[in-house]
């Protein structure tokens, strides 16, 4: 009659990650992008190790779209310089380190990618957590010689 207990907690988990995804901010995306990941690859290895083909398949299939469509996507090498090639190339090869994992059946290459995902979030969570440095305005300079309450000529110009 009412179905089952399952779509309701499913529909209500889809429903937080949305309202997750609308009210963050770029470096709290990038953080789910990573958590993503790493939770595909985690059931990547389950499936793997239970026999289930299909299911492995479309979990490490989803790590690849997460890397490549999110992480990889998301990269400014302009504005990024050397570390935002150096992460294009390192996504590039944990997608195919993925390929290889799915193909050969590997769930050490598959703790690879997750380590790897790992200490870069590990990394990305630290930048967010620094507060960021205070910067110090500079002091109005006044000449020693001037009285700021005396009349000054104007520097307009009549036309």
């Amino acid at each position: 009659m009412f179905g089952s207990p399952n779509l309701g907690a499913n529909a209500y988990a889809k429903v937080s990650m949305e309202t997750g995804v609308a009210t963050a901010s770029p470096h709290q995306l990038v953080l789910m992008l990573f958590e993503g990941a790493m939770v595909a690859i985690t059931s990547a290895t389950q499936s793997m190790q239970a026999g289930d083909i299909p299911a492995k398949g479309k979990a490490i299939s989803k790590a690849i779209n997460i890397i490549d469509n999110g992480l990889r996507a998301s990269l400014n090498k302009q504005a990024g310089g050397e570390i935002a090639i150096n992460l294009h190339e390192l996504y590039e090869y944990m997608g195919n380190r993925l390929l290889l994992a799915n193909l050969k059946n590997d769930p050490a290459v598959l703790n690879e990618v997750y380590q790897l995902l790992k200490g870069l979030k590990d990394a990305w969570q630290a930048i967010g957590d620094a507060p960021a440095p205070a910067v110090e305005a500079p002091a109005p300079t006044i000449p020693a010689n001037s009285d700021p309450f005396a009349p000054h000529t104007s520097r307009l110009v009549k036309a």
